[in-house]
């Protein structure tokens, strides 16, 4: 059973209130997900569990409209578990004594799918969001006071949840949503008040909580505030927000300016005008770079950077073991080209000092630190790693790798890989958040770059225009920038692929096959490069000259897993099967929460299909599937795939999501998207017929 909510889920009952009293007593649960999470029960506050699994499930589940594979909660919220499912389960016990009624259960749920009916609860996120994007445009203030005194604080405030990557990737992008609406909604209520209102200024201090590093956010308050003779708190707000721009390698130069042009509109302006000062706390307080007595910097300029510490050993016999794999950790790093990596001269130098991370940030300049060490337990060896945030001084990626004493050798490359890998995928999604809570203007290459990878991999055609838009900037900033190019050619291949009309695809490819081009010229040891320039072959119906570049991507580094990947693709269609399952199979050892997994897990089943391991082919497509980003190719190849195996039933529910993202599609539109192999050919069209998903049958209907 897939429970589905239709276009009512989120419907609520009325304004959701701290200070719930009798008078104000509400039948019902409601949520409270815009500040700290709150669960309510008419005038009741319900204390919530102390797992904070369970109230970011709670949380998800809130906010996404339609019922979710267990799969994908276990992969959201569960890094390592022994048991997901049934960790899964017990959150689930939780969440329903929070919200189910006595005669109407609020969670839904089967084997195989979870899902909130949020048609009978109160949700203020979701009530928020229906109404904002009207309110913006044309409400009036007394509407705007209302939907601003909804929020109390950030999207579930307070919640972290350590070793769980997809879900603060996803909760940092659902925080930065609606933190944009809120300062939308802030400029608005600016702009119909009176000029000289002392509510502009409170509302223009609160945009400024909410985007600090907003330059022109900074300006404005500067000048209202010299506009109003409150010099003592504009001069402190100027040295407070030159410091903190400063510090993130953005232009503070417009707040001079601002200053010097608020200061002749102050002394022109008449005497009733200025009000008296009051010096006020400044909503950049919290925002400042944190620096220790050595002189940390909170956020460095430019690419980000990383320095691998000397593993340490709990016996000294292990110690040659634990340099070898430091050794091989940097080289890696340095091989994958998209991170400054300190030379291992310099840390290892550095032994004896025993940094901590924000030690290493100050004295060897590095945004991230990696440490690890070597245990040895009777007959196993266990190797733990830590990715640390200098400016922070917390935990960024923390995993464990254990390994038979015997089998050290034999296994040592596969975890060394994998430790690069994980260091370089959390790195970059660490720098994805960081780039996405910046204002879009102040951004330099890097996070140009960063902002529109998180754009690209959402897999919808306006994210992927704001993608290419982002990476278009970066290379106005850096024209050597071969990763831009990389991703800047990805955004042409997703629209000959998936996005745009037949009519469009040679446009399109000639941008991939040019965009991959000059990436290499930028850059030609980069493996994103090669990897880039292999898609773009491939489009062009170059299967060989594909092949050979994504194998100069995975020779330049191993590590690269979506080399791997690439090379599954293009071999699972019409290439070598065998070569295609080992390819996917790597790809996924090294990045097991890539944003790419959909895809890693349906190029899989197309080798299993042709090797005729039907029912493995069959478990790998349901993951892919699942996973929270596919689009509807990779569910038309779920279906098909289902079909194509007997489980019929099955397939057609799975069809139903296909109808439900795009009404026209059929079997045409899938074969033309990709360049199967006669024999996958001819399975997927004898599937189509079973299921509805050629033409003739829609046409009969």
């Amino acid at each position: 059973m897939i429970v589905e909510f239709g276009e009512e889920t989120h419907q609520t009952r009325g304004a959701c209130s701290r200070e719930a009293g009798p008078q104000h007593e509400r039948a019902g649960v409601r949520l409270r997900l815009l500040g700290p999470l709150e669960v309510w029960r008419g005038n009741r506050r319900v204390p919530l569990p102390r797992s904070r699994k369970v109230q970011a499930l709670l949380g998800y589940l809130a906010l996404t409209p339609r019922a979710v594979p267990r799969a994908r909660l276990c992969d959201l919220l569960w890094d390592v578990a022994n048991d997901p499912r049934g960790e899964l389960r017990w959150c689930l016990t939780k969440v329903r004594s929070l919200i189910d009624e006595p005669q109407k259960p609020l969670l839904n749920s089967d084997r195989d799918w979870v899902g909130i009916d949020a048609s009978g609860i109160d949700i203020d996120a979701a009530r928020y969001t229906r109404l904002i994007e009207r309110a913006v445009q044309g409400s009036s203030l007394a509407d705007l006071r209302h939907l601003v005194g909804m929020v109390e604080g950030g999207l579930l405030e307070g919640l972290r949840i350590d070793r769980s990557p997809l879900f603060e990737t996803w909760l940092a992008g659902q925080r930065h949503r609606f933190a944009d609406w809120h300062v939308k909604a802030l400029l608005r209520m600016v702009a119909l008040l009176p000029g000289d209102d002392n509510e502009v200024l409170d509302l223009l201090r609160k945009r400024l909580a909410l985007a600090p590093h907003d330059a022109q956010a900074n300006v404005d308050l500067l000048s209202a505030l010299h506009v109003r003779g409150l010099k003592a708190e504009a001069d402190d707000h100027l040295a407070l927000a030159t410091r903190l721009l400063e510090s993130e390698g953005l232009d503070a130069s417009s707040l001079q300016r601002a200053r010097a042009r608020a200061q002749t509109i102050a002394i022109a302006s008449p005497p009733e005008f200025r009000k008296p000062e009051v010096l006020a706390i400044s909503p950049l307080a919290d925002a400042l770079p944190r620096q220790d007595p050595s002189g940390l910097p909170a956020a460095l300029q430019g690419r980000a950077s990383v320095a691998v510490m000397p593993f340490s050993a709990s016996i000294p016999a292990d110690s040659g073991f634990a340099d070898g794999l430091t050794h091989d950790i940097i080289t890696g790093l340095a091989k994958l080209r998209s991170l400054t990596v300190i030379a291992r001269g310099t840390t290892f130098a550095l032994r004896d000092r025993a940094l901590d991370p924000r030690e290493a940030g100050a004295i060897l300049g590095v945004r991230y630190m990696v440490s690890g060490a070597v245990h040895r337990e009777r007959e196993h060896l266990r190797i733990g790693i830590e990715l640390s945030s200098c400016a922070a001084g917390h935990i960024v990626w923390a995993h464990e790798f254990t390994c038979s004493i015997q089998k050290t050798l034999e296994i040592l490359g596969s975890i060394t890989f994998r430790i690069i890998a994980g260091v370089d995928t959390e790195t970059h999604a660490a720098e994805r958040n960081r780039a996405i809570l910046k204002p879009p203007d102040s951004l330099d290459a890097w996070e140009a770059y960063h902002r529109g990878v998180w754009h690209m991999y959402r897999f919808r055609e306006a994210d992927n225009e704001a993608a290419r838009s982002h990476f278009q900037h970066a290379l106005l900033r850096d024209p050597t920038f071969s990763r831009a190019y990389a991703g800047l050619s990805f955004t042409h291949f997703q629209n000959a692929f998936l996005i745009k009309s037949a009519n469009d695809r040679a446009r399109e490819t000639d941008g991939a096959f040019e965009a991959a081009g000059r990436g290499l010229m930028a850059d030609p040891l980069d493996p994103a490069a090669h990897w880039a320039m292999g898609r773009a072959l491939w489009l062009r119906g170059e299967d060989k000259g594909s092949i050979r570049s994504l194998e100069e991507a995975v020779r330049l580094s191993p590590n690269f897993a979506m080399g791997h990947y690439a090379l599954s693709f293009v071999h699972s269609q019409t290439g070598d099967a065998d070569k295609e399952v080992s390819a996917a199979e790597v790809s996924q050892q090294l990045s097991p929460y890539d944003p790419l997994l959909f895809a890693v897990c349906t190029t899989r089943a197309f080798g299993l299909l042709r090797l005729n391991r039907y029912e493995e082919a069959a478990d790998w497509v349901r993951k892919g599937a699942q996973q929270p980003n596919a689009h509807v190719h990779i569910h038309a190849a779920s279906a098909l795939t289902l079909a194509a195996v007997g489980h019929m039933d099955e397939a057609r529910r799975v069809l139903h999501t296909v109808r439900l993202e795009r009404s026209d599609y059929d079997i045409r539109h899938f074969l033309s998207a990709f360049r199967m192999h006669d024999k996958l050919q001819d399975i997927y069209r004898q599937a189509a017929c079973l299921i509805g998903l050629d033409r003739a049958a829609q046409l009969r209907r």
